[in-house]
């Protein structure tokens, strides 16, 4: 039974996933490297810098990573370029078989590694899991209705922490394909990016919708390349995540797109976009594999300086013409 929760993680999404395991009646300790942010969940029982109004009841914070890893499970819900630093700090922590559950979404710069990969390196006893799916963590906090996926290896692993979080206004469903939820949750981030630029562009709905079903055939290409189920990436951490960030300026992905489209200078200061580290991975993980990803391509050229907006949506429009399904 996993009856007490850390989650290492003081951003929104962590304060939002330790909201959740509150509320489905856990014990929950949350880990975060700001002291400014421990001091304010401690003292004011919010976290105005992430999650501003949104109380936090019955949750206390640390700055102690230890004391957040004496639990049944944790929660490590840091920004994925920053998971291998953070998971090797908290593996001296962590006894054989101990739940750890990934919610971080991306891939490694430089190693190409899925999250869970790069976990299994740096902590190897730890019992690797992925929370994964169409979430945004505003949503999340305020109790707003919510389904995801849990994925393990281990399928009774993956049920034991749905049923710990699980309750009230968020559903997790199990999993066992880890393969296909992480690719779903890193290749949408770089696919929402696209459709951000699309909709700052004011190149209209059809567009958007074209954009987007063709960036899921790409995302679909990559999975089943690197083994992925195919039902698992037209499930929630798939095609149900994608929909949700290429269509809304609550995922950072989509919003900092959409101000690229509108003419925003690739140098200007911007919040943390998980696509923009993930999508030159992406790419050449496509290419090492001989996969046709032209929209990621094109992420790419935009985020490098190679290629402006228009002439990068003049030249995949002028891409010769085929049958959809090849």
């Amino acid at each position: 039974m996993i009856e007490t929760i850390g989650v290492l993680g003081g951003g929104s999404w962590g304060t939002a996933l330790a909201l959740v395991a509150s509320r489905a009646g856990r014990k929950v300790r949350l880990w975060a490297r700001d002291h400014e942010t421990v001091s304010a969940i401690d003292e004011t029982h919010e976290n105005p810098r992430y999650l501003p109004g949104i109380r936090l009841d019955h949750i206390p914070a640390t700055g102690n990573i230890g004391a957040a890893l004496r639990a049944d499970a944790v929660l490590l819900a840091v920004p994925a370029q920053s998971v291998r630093a953070v998971a090797t700090i908290a593996a001296p922590y962590i006894a054989e078989g101990h739940p750890l559950v990934i919610c971080a979404k991306g891939l490694e710069r430089g190693t190409a590694k899925r999250m869970s990969e790069v976990v299994a390196e740096v902590a190897p006893g730890a019992a690797v899991a992925v929370l994964s799916g169409p979430s945004f963590a505003t949503d999340v906090a305020a109790g707003l209705p919510t389904a995801v996926t849990i994925a393990a290896d281990n399928e009774p692993l993956a049920l034991s922490l749905c049923h710990a979080l699980g309750g009230g206004t968020f559903r997790p469903y199990a999993e066992t394909d880890l393969i296909g939820v992480e690719i779903g949750g890193a290749v949408k981030n770089v696919l929402a990016i696209a459709a951000g630029v699309v909709d700052g562009r004011g190149l209209g709905a059809s567009a958007l919708a074209a954009l987007t079903a063709r960036g899921f055939a790409e995302l679909r290409r990559l999975g089943e390349a690197l083994g992925a189920k195919p039902e698992t990436l037209m499930g929630l951490s798939g095609l149900g995540d994608l929909v949700l960030t290429c269509s809304s300026t609550q995922s950072r992905n989509f919003a900092y797109g959409r101000m690229l489209g509108e003419g925003l200078p690739l140098d200007a200061p911007h919040p943390l976009v998980e696509g923009i580290a993930t999508a030159t991975v992406t790419r050449d993980l496509a290419r090492r594999h001989r996969i046709s990803m032209p929209i990621v391509d094109a992420v790419v050229r935009i985020l490098s300086g190679k290629a402006t907006v228009d002439a990068t949506i003049e030249n995949l429009m002028s891409r010769p013409l085929k049958r959809e399904s090849a």
